[in-house]
């Protein structure tokens, strides 16, 4: 078939999976009073049928196979110069990152069988993550590993890509594909958002800087997510006030991140190490667009090997980042319980939220770091610091969520990714959307409640 030809064929390859991707990854619905997302309810399906017993102990093996896998692989493709096979793919990595996969299968252990110091084996730190959270992101891995080609294979990115080019590179400094990452984000959940960055970043579409900005500025909790933070803080009827304030401080977040220090350091090179190009403008769209988006999907459907993908995307999730975001999780967390860290560096905050007209400032001010470790921390805290004021939990529950980056899920996530940002990435990238965030999300406060 000429390339350049648009037929009932190619625009069905194009419009059925993508609408399926779109469904399954963007469209929340309610089902028993929860908003969920059909890839979140399939997650949560299969951790009712295997039972949490049995996927808490399969998460622990599964972490304990990466540790020897790893170094097994590594050492092998180092002394044998092996070309990249499937299993090298997958488990060869550098030493500091075996050593981290290494550490999170001894915390997964030690949390399974309560052996070891409080610090790593508390409910508050690894049961947390051991428990809670890696059950969670194992399935939810499975089906959006697999399912990610819907989205990424089938001309979905090219046409809106087309679409949002002219918009996209001046306000944000990305292309025109990376808007489908951040809808998915918005709309779906901030793992799944690394998710497609990590994808497009291996797979020569986006240059560092740009996996960087999407993974780091748009990967946003998911809008289930935060309904659970407004609930447990009792603030649920202040939903709207809540997303209305969260879209114009992530919006001006997004403005400016990309600009300034870590993220504009960032080389803007793609994985090959070539150099980015910056897309020119582009006329007539719509066509171009939807002309690019039949092509990819008949491609993908003739050379495609979109089963091959997903199940790479899913062992790489599996047994790259669960380690990793048990490691830094865990000891994210202990920090957080068991040491002052987080209330002496958040001392400084007491005059700002003073000089704002937040109520219980230096109750409030505990909460501001915190949830470096955990996006869950200052809803957990509010209660035993006795915080009542309403404006002042919806500044809690707001900055939470907009400060993005936090080591027991999106931060280590994105840190275990091949996207090249590292841990100090992180800490900056956290503290300074705190900065630009906090005095929005106050302002808004006043204005909307």
């Amino acid at each position: 078939m000429n390339s350049n030809t648009i037929t009932l064929k190619n625009t069905l390859l194009f419009l059925i999976p993508s609408l399926i991707g779109i469904f399954l990854f963007m469209t929340p619905f309610s089902i028993e009073g929860e908003v969920l997302l059909p890839v979140a309810y399939f997650a949560d399906l299969t951790m009712a049928l295997l039972t949490e017993d049995v996927i808490i102990l399969i998460v622990a093996i599964v972490m304990g196979i990466s540790a020897i896998l790893s170094i097994i692989a590594t050492v092998n493709k180092r002394s044998e110069n092996k070309q990249d096979s499937f299993f090298h793919a997958v488990f060869a990595t550098t030493s500091s990152w075996i050593v981290v996969r290494i550490l999170g299968a001894l915390f997964g252990f030690m949390v399974y069988f309560e052996i070891g110091p409080e610090f790593i084996v508390s409910a508050d730190t690894g049961q947390v993550l051991l428990f809670d959270l890696l059950p969670f992101l194992f399935t939810i891995f499975l089906f959006a590993g697999i399912l990610l080609p819907l989205l990424l294979n089938f001309g979905l990115m090219e046409f809106v890509g087309a679409l949002l080019k002219n918009l996209m590179r001046p306000l944000f400094r990305l292309p025109g594909r990376a808007s489908i990452d951040t809808i998915a984000s918005w709309v779906g959940d901030g793992t799944v958002g690394i998710m497609l960055s990590n994808h497009q970043y291996e797979s020569g579409k986006y240059t560092g800087r740009e996996a960087a900005i999407v993974a780091s500025t748009f990967s946003v909790v998911s809008i289930t997510f935060s309904i659970y933070i407004l609930s447990e803080l009792g603030i649920s009827h202040l939903f709207w006030q809540f997303f209305i304030t969260l879209f114009v401080a992530g919006f001006i977040a997004a403005l400016i991140m990309p600009r300034i220090p870590p993220l504009s350091l960032k080389k803007n090179e793609y994985i090959d190490g070539s150099e980015g190009e910056v897309e020119p403008k582009q006329k007539h769209v719509f066509k171009n667009g939807f002309l690019q988006a039949v092509t990819r999907a008949e491609h993908s459907v003739k050379y495609g090997k979109n089963v091959k993908s997903g199940l790479k995307n899913v062992f790489d999730l599996w047994f790259g980042v669960l380690p990793v975001v048990m490691t830094i999780g865990t000891l994210a967390a202990g920090v957080a319980t068991y040491t002052p860290l987080f209330e002496w560096v958040a001392v400084p905050f007491v005059p700002l939220l003073e000089w704002m007209n937040v109520p219980q400032a230096a109750e409030a001010s505990q909460t501001i770091l915190v949830g470096f470790a955990d996006m869950l921390l200052p809803t957990i805290l509010a209660e035993p610091l006795g915080i009542t004021n309403e404006l002042t939990l919806f500044v809690i529950a707001t900055l939470s969520v907009s400060q993005l980056i936090y080591m027991s899920e999106t931060g280590g996530v994105l840190i275990a990714s091949k996207i090249p940002f590292n841990f100090l990435d992180g800490v900056l990238v956290f503290l300074i959307r705190t900065v630009i965030t906090l005095p929005i999300i106050v302002l808004m406060a006043h204005l909307l409640l």
